[in-house]
């Protein structure tokens, strides 16, 4: 009696080990796929390959410079004949000028940037040149800084300009950026004032001052682009603030409510000792930023492959400038073009 007992007892343990086992192997039941709403916060841009509509034969090649003007047109300083070029934001090609106006290097012209100031006057930085001009909208050459041709560090020389903001009441600050690490002032009839700056890592010094723009305050953005900063100043000369550890800047653009939009790419260390730092950028970036130096928007770019490079990609992203409608607008230099970027909400 006992023995059978035991018996049933152990094929009872059998028995529920197996049923154990079987339970375990048989899978949970699955939970039903997470549903999330089809919903993009972030504003996000998309390229329109059909900008700007060139006409038959006209060359754009690489282009640095591009300014939006009050009437919503879109300037272009390219390092092709003619080199300045205009379009309306919708792409229709308006006019172009400025043949035999711009020095040569061997292998191109020296165009770099170029701005509109409030009277409407075209400021031009021409690199090869080592000139600022001043033309009217038709290209009338209006009055030149600098000594054309000659190189200097003083009141009458730059070395090669890359840029310049002029004031509400015309005066006029430039970034004497290769060779020479500098902003110049200048008054509005032309007239030397003052200079700052050497080359350095410094607060006020610079490696390479690449681009400068005004806020509505009166404030001077330089960007410092080989210390990878952007550094603030008033119009005395006096720093402010810098901003460091975000970008490479190379471009940069304040709208109206003071806005400032930079464009270039992520920090990297230097690739050769012969080149400018971030040649070639290892990526390319849009950054805004408020008054205060803090990051309000990103947006990368794709970067495009030499000779290869697809509509939306830039390579060697080198101005921007934006729209009422908050559009970008980019220029690039070996993708040797200039692409509007459509905002989206």
């Amino acid at each position: 009696m006992i023995r059978c007992s035991t018996k049933y007892l152990l094929w009872g343990f059998v028995l529920l080990a197996l049923i154990g086992t079987i339970r375990a192997a048989e899978p949970y039941p699955l939970a039903p796929p997470p549903t999330y709403p089809p919903i993009t916060l972030s504003t996000w841009y998309e390229v329109d390959p059909s900008w700007p509509q060139r006409p038959e034969g006209m060359p754009l090649g690489r282009t640095p410079g591009v300014f939006v003007d009050g009437q919503d047109q879109v300037w272009l300083f390219t390092r092709a004949n003619p080199p300045v070029q205009i379009y309306t934001t919708g792409g229709k090609f308006v006019r172009a000028w400025g043949e035999g106006l711009i020095g040569s290097t061997p292998t191109s012209l020296g165009s770099h940037q170029i701005r509109i100031d409030r009277e409407g006057h075209v400021w031009l930085a021409d690199t090869a040149n080592r000139v600022v001009l001043k033309c009217t909208q038709e290209g009338k050459l209006l009055q030149t800084l600098g000594t054309p041709g000659r190189y200097g560090c003083d009141e009458s020389h730059f070395n090669r300009p890359t840029d310049m903001a002029v004031t509400p009441d015309g005066q006029v600050f430039v970034t004497d950026g290769y060779g020479n690490a500098r902003v110049v002032h200048f008054d509005a009839q032309g007239k030397f004032v003052k200079q700052w700056g050497k080359q350095g890592t410094g607060a006020g010094e610079f490696s390479l001052p690449h681009a400068i723009a005004l806020d509505s305050k009166g404030r001077l953005y330089v960007v410092d682009r080989n210390n990878a900063r952007i550094q603030v100043f008033e119009q005395n000369g006096r720093f402010v603030e810098q901003w460091q550890n975000i970008m490479v800047p190379w471009g940069i653009w304040i709208t109206a409510d003071d806005a400032i939009w930079v464009c270039g790419c992520s920090p990297m260390p230097w690739a050769a000792e012969d080149k400018p730092l971030s040649c070639p950028p290892k990526d390319q970036l849009i950054v805004r930023f408020d008054v205060t130096g803090r990051v309000r928007q990103l947006w990368t770019v794709p970067k495009g492959t030499d000779g290869e490079e697809k509509p939306g990609e830039l390579n060697w992203v080198h101005g921007i400038a934006l729209d009422r409608q908050g559009n970008i607008y980019a220029t690039d230099i070996i993708g040797e073009r200039a692409q509007k970027f459509v905002r989206h909400n």
